[in-house]
């Protein structure tokens, strides 16, 4: 019997988005033939049988919300999602693509305030990191367009991801503080990883042969 065969059907969780496009390369390097075109595919669920799987093309924030919640076996997400989301998942593996950092930016006149004002898209990550350093800070969730807040005055600095600094840098803006580095992740339902050991494996070691260095994560 082959292997596919062999193996219990595997749900995953994909992120459409900032790295949906490496993603999918990531899924080809594999050796995972989805036979479908997922970038421009308006699906939200694709089975590809001969492998067992069905991935659910999802939004990156939700990601760890279906694999806690058991309706994807594993997900592909940013730690950044991670972080901000803090679900109930084992993290597996370190796919080392998505790579960014987090940061805290702002102008380069900006002078600290009474009330220091922090405007972001990661509120939970933002309030962990300036509790750590011992900084009281209102912060202000945004949706988008983080970097407008410190041009009109909303706030004084911003937390945000960054890959190149090009954005931050067309809009005056520089990098303050490291809060932490960002990849995107291999995450799995604590169920799933029990009860279908042998097909999440399966997955991880496929993923693992196309990482330049790969390791899997305490």
């Amino acid at each position: 019997m082959k292997e596919t065969e062999s193996l219990q059907k595997l749900t995953i969780a994909m992120p459409k988005g900032r790295i949906f496009e490496e993603s999918l390369v990531f899924l080809q390097e594999s050796g995972i033939v989805v036979g479908e075109n997922l970038k421009d595919s308006r699906k939200l669920i694709i089975p590809v049988p001969h492998f067992q799987m069905e991935f659910i093309l999802a939004k990156p924030t939700d990601v760890p919300t279906y694999v806690e919640y058991g309706v994807a076996d594993v997900g592909v997400v940013g730690k950044d999602v991670l972080l901000e989301e803090n679900r109930d998942v084992y993290e597996l593996l370190d796919l080392e693509i998505g790579r960014c950092r987090m940061v805290v930016a702002g102008l380069a006149e900006y002078q600290p305030t009474v009330q220091p004002r922090v405007a972001t898209k990661y509120p939970t990550i933002a309030s962990r990191y300036f509790r750590e350093q011992g900084q009281q800070v209102e912060i202000i969730k945004l949706n988008g367009s983080v970097e407008l807040a410190p041009l009109i005055g909303l706030a004084e600095r911003i937390v945000d991801i960054v890959s190149t600094g090009q954005t931050l840098r067309e809009n005056g803006l520089i990098e303050m503080e490291h809060i932490c580095d960002i990849t995107t992740r291999l995450i799995a339902n604590r169920s799933s990883y029990r009860m279908k050991s042998k097909a999440v494996e399966s997955v991880a070691q496929k993923f693992i042969q196309a990482i330049p260095k790969a390791g899997v994560l305490r």
